[in-house]
């Protein structure tokens, strides 16, 4: 009972929330909720993982450099709330879109595929942009996600995604793996975010340190013979984005299926440690990503 009128409250919340940001401009409604997060957010008792995270996995940063890449942690994530209402207004091909595409000649060389294939990214910038200039181009991708914990809070996000993308959102769990698997063998096209901690997942080095990890997106690789792209989004300033669409992995294969899954999803977390590096205040540092005795 005490459970449910929390997550009434939440979803009453967080839906006065979205309505408040859907009344503004996207640009403003995305600079408040950076203004209103980066503001309140390092107070969270949650701060202390973040900052614990950040300085375990980075470092050779200086504690001013830490600090500043938390606080724009916060103004990122408080912007992507803000941009959650206007999601449907983001245009990647558009004159004057608010997305930057690179690499568009992989979509190309994807869509003409007979058997689908896989894309995976992770909780950087705004990630709900970065199946947009995928499905944009025609590629009706599936994404995998983990639901918030709140129900009604997962239905204000799902609305906010709009049809063109909710329709195909799996949810993580056993039915979101059949879902998944069902779509792969009807050769569509499946997008993973792949940064998240799995408790039943494998360990795979990430920041220097073993990480739970999902090894869902290498065991349907070499299951289905499917390519994978990496995809990465950058928040250029604003509510202006940069996706790009890098070349194929390619994973090796051996008699060892269990240590190619491992080494697959090890190349898979440098390629997000790569990115994350490059701009660490552009990453989701509240994950608990690592055990905590490491």
């Amino acid at each position: 009972m005490t459970k449910r009128l929390r997550y009434a409250v939440e979803g009453a919340f967080v839906s006065a929330l979205f309505a408040l940001f859907r009344l503004l401009p996207l640009p403003l409604a995305s600079y408040m909720g950076g203004a209103v997060a980066g503001a309140l957010g390092p107070m969270l008792p949650v701060h202390a993982r973040a900052r614990q995270n950040l300085a375990r996995a980075m470092p050779e940063l200086s504690p001013g450099e830490r600090q500043r890449a938390l606080a724009e942690m916060w103004r990122n994530l408080g912007r992507v709330v803000g941009e959650y209402p206007h999601l449907r207004k983001f245009r990647a091909y558009a004159p004057g879109g608010r997305i930057e595409v690179i690499g568009k000649e992989h979509l190309e060389a994807a869509k003409s595929l007979p058997n689908g294939a896989l894309f995976f990214t992770g909780h950087i910038a705004n990630w709900e942009t970065s199946g947009l200039p995928l499905i944009q181009f025609g590629i009706p991708i599936a994404f995998v996600y983990r639901a918030p914990n709140n129900p009604y809070v997962d239905r204000l996000i799902c609305r906010a995604r709009g049809a063109g993308i909710s329709e195909n959102a799996i949810a993580k769990g056993a039915s979101g793996a059949r879902e998944m698997v069902r779509q792969i063998r009807k050769g569509g096209y499946t997008a993973m975010l792949v940064d998240q901690k799995m408790n039943d997942g494998i360990a795979v080095p990430f920041f220097g340190r073993d990480a739970m990890t999902a090894p869902a997106l290498a065991q349907l690789a070499f299951k289905y013979d499917l390519p994978v792209w990496p995809v990465r989004t950058e928040r250029l300033g604003g509510c202006r984005f940069r996706v790009t669409i890098y070349p194929e992995m390619k994973f090796a294969r051996s008699d060892d299926a269990a240590r190619d899954i491992v080494d697959a999803m090890t190349e898979v977390n440098k390629v997000l440690e790569g990115w994350i590096r490059e701009r660490p205040g552009q990453w989701l540092w509240l994950h608990n990503r690592w055990p905590k005795e490491q």
